[in-house]
């Protein structure tokens, strides 16, 4: 089956980045989502095959205590805070979805990521706050690949992947991905962002890609760049 390599954002410029991957998974939609214009550029100037996989809008995830809130351009009204982020039930919410939806729309996407902050835990709310979210929004087919941070038990992890037809993303050097139609590998370097993957790390990586389903293996490191050359020609070789 495929896999995919590349890197979360453009490392090096967008030329460079073409000669030698087929996937990007974007950043900046988590931040704030950019123009159509914008978007229809970035689809345009890529190579026909070129994929990109995104990282949906924080809105829909993160509360507006986050600190990432800091790089949002829109101005929430504390009143209205309350509404945003966790999966909660609101218009708010389910209209950050469809905005991200557009936007997954014009790069011709297949897979949106929805990573949770830390602070998103497992309780009764929480869950059911997922639940609802999966079962209202119009898919238009996209593939999901959820993000847990924090202390998940994979059983329950496993239970709603399958029951919401999510994937299971994970950072394989952390823990095991245990649900998906395809395998979607989030690499943040091993105790930490500036960790450089030796050529050993990535010979244990290649031994963790299953057999049976196309994967995507995302480099999120200071030096994501290099080490997903090294894992490519690794592959290739």
């Amino acid at each position: 089956m495929a896999v995919k390599t590349g890197c979360a954002g453009f490392p090096v410029s967008r030329e460079r980045y073409f000669e030698f991957f087929r996937v990007v998974e974007v950043q900046k939609t988590f931040y704030d989502l950019p123009r159509p214009s914008t978007v229809e550029r970035w689809r345009n100037e890529a190579p026909s095959d070129f994929e990109y996989t995104l990282k949906a809008w924080q809105l829909i995830t993160h509360e507006p205590s986050s600190p990432t809130y800091r790089r949002l351009s829109m101005k929430i009204q504390p009143s209205r805070e309350k509404n945003y982020g966790s999966f909660r039930p609101t218009e708010e919410v389910f209209r950050a979805w469809e905005e991200t939806k557009e936007v997954a729309r014009i790069l011709g996407a297949r897979v949106v990521l929805i990573q949770c902050p830390a602070s998103f835990r497992p309780t009764d709310t929480n869950i059911k706050n997922l639940k609802k979210f999966f079962s209202t929004i119009e898919r238009d087919g996209f593939i999901f690949a959820w993000e847990p941070r924090g202390r998940w038990e994979p059983g329950l992890i496993k239970g709603l992947c399958k029951d919401l037809g999510l994937v299971h993303a994970v950072d394989p050097f952390l823990n095991p991905s245990v649900y998906g139609r395809i395998t979607y590998y989030r690499l943040h370097g091993i105790g930490g962002y500036r960790y450089r993957f030796t050529d050993r790390d990535l010979e244990r990586l290649k031994k963790l890609l299953p057999r049976r389903k196309d994967s995507y293996i995302i480099f999120n490191n200071v030096y994501m760049f290099d080490d997903a050359v090294r894992f490519k020609s690794m592959l290739e070789g």
